[in-house]
């Protein structure tokens, strides 16, 4: 039994050690399987790759790289020449025109009443306010009465003289008696004159009492009230605006107040409305702000109810026109020498042009010199170009 037992745990060895290494051998064939799993992926990622980059090249075949293709491709334009309108977009404050202040030009007094308010229309010589004369009116009652006490004496003069004059052929008066009777006549006729003078003074006095519209206009304010005493130191009790005429006081930087010509229309939106009105410049400013680099341009414009002295409105401006290549600011840039472009030459290779700037629109911006239209214009990327760099130029039809 022991014999058996021996031979059966020796033959049984063999069978042990082939079933052990079995566990071993499927470890292998996984690790085969799982590399051959990630070739294949791999494979198949390359092929996506290359469909990819086919589908991205439209379909051509790609040629294999040469020298050429190190050389950056750029877009570039011919702008050619057009016509542009400028136009300055600017901010002001409606006024009027011709603001006429209207004060006491007499003697002045207490205010017994007036006849115009703010926003109505008044004719020359209208009267706008009356002062109190009743002290006035008597005086000029007595310079009347004066009137007629030197009116009497000059007719008491002049029948002295005429009975005189009969007398003085009969030998009874002497001819210096008739000499001082022709000199009282005449002195009371003098002080008759000087009576009527002394009148129209006081009633030209009193008519100054009247505050009456120098002009035909707008009342934009009233300043005085009943019963307020004003005098030749007061200050204004109405404003006028002469004729209605508006006015808007746009304040335009220094470029831009060069541009803009007298004369230039321009489009006027009051603040808070949607109406639009037709402005003209009549005056710019001889002088520019020190502090603010700023001048000012006078629009001119009729009256309308939505236009009020003091509010605020938004200006376009037209500063003429200019035939002028026009390109986007992309294509321009600028360094401490001033502003430029970079131009292909016929040797395709970059070429640094100094070009002055002009007017600013919605299609790009006009180029006043430096370029004649037919040059090709780098449109982008410049930042990144060199003077004599090559290119590949890619053209595009224009700058728009």
């Amino acid at each position: 039994m022991n014999v058996e037992t021996k031979v059966a745990d020796f033959s049984s060895a063999p069978h042990a050690g082939v079933h052990a290494a079995l566990p071993g051998e499927a470890i292998g064939d996984e690790r085969q399987d799982r590399r051959r799993r990630l070739v294949i992926a791999a494979v198949i990622a390359a092929l996506l790759i290359a469909i990819a980059a086919w589908m991205m090249s439209g379909g051509e075949d790609v040629p294999a790289a040469d020298a050429s293709e190190t050389t950056p491709a750029v877009t570039v334009v011919s702008p050619g020449r057009a016509s542009v309108e400028g136009i300055i977009n600017a901010t002001g404050t409606v006024a009027a025109r011709r603001a006429m202040p209207v004060g006491v030009v007499g003697e002045g007094g207490r205010v017994v009443a007036i006849r115009v308010e703010a926003g109505d229309w008044v004719r020359a010589g209208q009267v706008m306010a009356v002062i109190d004369r009743s002290v006035q009116t008597q005086q000029t009652r007595a310079q009347a009465a004066q009137i007629e006490v030197a009116r009497a004496d000059a007719e008491l003069a002049q029948a002295n003289l005429d009975r005189a004059l009969q007398l003085v052929e009969r030998g009874f008066i002497s001819q210096a008696d008739i000499d001082r009777l022709t000199a009282t006549r005449d002195a009371a006729r003098a002080r008759v004159g000087v009576a009527r003078a002394q009148l129209r003074e006081l009633e030209a006095r009193n008519a100054r009492l009247n505050i009456v519209a120098p002009a035909a206009g707008l009342v934009l304010e009233r300043n005085v009230e009943l019963g307020q005493v004003v005098g030749a130191g007061s200050p204004p009790l109405f404003t006028i605006a002469r004729g209605g005429e508006m006015e808007v006081l746009t304040q335009l930087g220094e470029s831009d107040l060069a541009a803009v010509p007298t004369g230039a229309s321009g489009i006027v939106t009051p603040a808070g409305t949607a109406s639009e009105f037709v402005c003209r410049v009549w005056q710019k400013a001889p002088t520019i702000n020190q502090q603010t680099r700023q001048g000012t341009a006078r629009c001119a414009l009729p009256y309308r109810p939505e236009l009020r002295p003091g509010g605020f409105a938004t200006v376009r401006l037209s500063s003429g026109t200019l035939v002028a290549p026009i390109l986007p600011e992309s294509a321009i840039l600028s360094d401490e020498e001033g502003s430029y472009v970079y131009v292909v030459g016929s040797d395709n290779r970059v070429v640094r042009r100094p070009v002055e700037l002009g007017i600013v629109t919605e299609r790009g911006i006009a180029i006043i010199s430096g370029l004649s239209g037919q040059e090709r214009v780098v449109l982008r990327a410049g930042g990144f170009l060199s003077p004599g760099d090559p290119v590949r130029p890619r053209a595009q039809r224009n700058a728009a």
